[in-house]
């Protein structure tokens, strides 16, 4: 918004310091700290109305860990609207709003983020843990994430469109062709749901998150320059750029959120949240045409999703469980890891992958 008003005042011949608004950078700064400021003045009043509404709290799942029922019961949950009220307002504030890529993965943000709050409120109408059907749900989220694949293969260079790119290779692209926007459904959703079932902790899921935001901030501005993409040798995608201000703003509202998720948790993102980050860092991977540095910089999430398959699938098999429990966070407080320990290292993890990330731009 600020940007628009800043490009017709200098259109019209006012150059004035307000010219700092022009710059990617400086509106991506000011996005990170306007959500922050929105989500921890928002945060305390937020949490009393939800307390007040929900009374008793995020149902908890019986065949979780024991403690989790006496240690976390009357918690309120739905704190995502927390992120995406911050994020939302920091974008539209600071972002380039005549720029298509950042109004199809804001978007796509909030309609996950419209599924996980029906969710969440199914689960505390009935007060267990079944939120809506696997069949709506899952079609829903298919539906937001494929009408996300076509839409922004309709905003990228034809060459780049509908093609797959690798790290540490710019020559190789691989033709999907019509199949594309599907590749780009399975990578959303399955995103939204990866984030879903690290969400099981205090600060466990929003840490990575926020990692994974400024690493994609970073990329987001590299692909978005001709300049800076050709000399670390990544597709450029012309307007892309301008996610960096989205990005920070998810950094912004990550970190306030955290202030008040951080153990012991004061309220839960809930599905609201959780659906709704996940769906946000699949939709900017394949903006930018990083789909696969996604699987690395997120490389927790997949760890998290695949503990879950890997649990069901032998279970199904022989009757016999991999691990004590998962997702696999679960596992380690099976073994007696205290919470704060799991969620440190799993953050110590998730920063290590993220520099991983940034390791796949390779100078000249």
């Amino acid at each position: 918004m600020l940007y628009l008003l800043v490009s017709h005042a200098v259109h019209d011949g006012h150059i004035t310091l307000l010219n700092l608004l022009r710059y990617i950078s400086f509106r991506a700064g000011c996005a990170c700290m306007t959500a922050l400021g929105i989500s921890l003045l928002l945060g305390r009043p937020l949490i009393t109305m939800l307390r007040r509404i929900q009374r008793y709290g995020q149902p908890i799942r019986t065949v979780g860990p024991e403690r989790h029922i006496i240690e976390k019961a009357g918690t309120p949950t739905m704190g995502g609207m927390l992120i995406l009220i911050a994020l939302t307002v920091a974008t539209l504030l600071w972002g380039n709003l005549e720029n298509g890529f950042v109004w199809a993965v804001l978007l796509t943000t909030l309609g996950f983020g419209l599924i996980g709050f029906a969710d969440d409120y199914r689960k505390l109408a009935r007060r267990n843990t079944d939120g809506l059907s696997k069949r709506a749900r899952l079609g829903s989220e298919f539906a937001i994430s494929l009408i996300c694949g076509g839409w922004l293969q309709y905003l990228m260079p034809p060459e780049l469109a509908n093609h797959l790119a690798f790290p540490f290779a710019k020559e190789l692209l691989l033709p999907l062709g019509l199949l594309y926007p599907v590749f780009a459904m399975i990578v959303i959703t399955g995103f939204g749901n990866a984030v879903n079932f690290t969400d099981g902790l205090d600060g466990l899921a929003i840490g990575p998150v926020v990692v994974a935001a400024l690493v994609f901030a970073i990329l987001s501005y590299v692909v978005g320059n001709h300049v800076f993409a050709d000399y670390l040798q990544v597709h450029a995608v012309p307007g892309t750029g301008e996610l960096a201000v989205f990005c920070a703003a998810l950094v912004g509202a990550g970190l306030g959120f955290l202030w008040f998720n951080a153990p012991p948790a004061a309220v839960f993102m809930g599905d609201t949240g959780s659906l709704s980050l996940g769906g946000a860092l699949g939709s900017l991977a394949v903006a930018i045409k990083h789909e696969l540095v996604l699987c690395i910089v997120g490389g927790l999430f997949v760890v998290e999703t695949l503990s879950v398959i890997i649990q069901v699938f032998w279970y199904k098999r022989t009757g016999r469980r991999v691990f004590l429990m998962a997702p696999i966070h679960h596992h380690f407080e099976k073994k007696g890891w205290a919470e704060p320990k799991i969620v440190i290292r799993f953050w110590i993890v998730s920063i290590v992958l993220g520099m991983c990330g940034l390791a796949t731009l390779k100078l000249r």
